[in-house]
């Protein structure tokens, strides 16, 4: 079973694509702003929802910063994300 999605994930999942370190991922940015491209984003799509994130890609290209990213995926969770670990 994958792991749960936590913010702590979310940010190493971003840095992974963004060549970055976890801490360096700037949730107010734009992800096509920070370099993600459709394949990117789909594969970033397929790991959250096998973690249980029930969102589309058209969910995700609505939203404009990794921050609203994360709300949408905490909420599509039924609130089993958790903001830390």
């Amino acid at each position: 079973m994958p792991e749960s999605l936590t913010l702590e994930n979310f940010r190493a999942d971003l840095a992974e694509f963004l060549y970055l370190r976890p801490d360096e991922v700037d949730l107010d940015e734009s992800p096509l702003d920070a370099g993600l491209d459709s394949l990117r984003i789909v594969t970033l799509l397929e790991r959250w929802q096998a973690a249980g994130a029930d969102v589309s890609f058209v969910d995700l290209a609505e939203r404009t910063s990794f921050a609203q990213w994360w709300q949408l995926l905490t909420e599509r969770q039924g609130g089993a994300a958790r903001a830390d670990t």
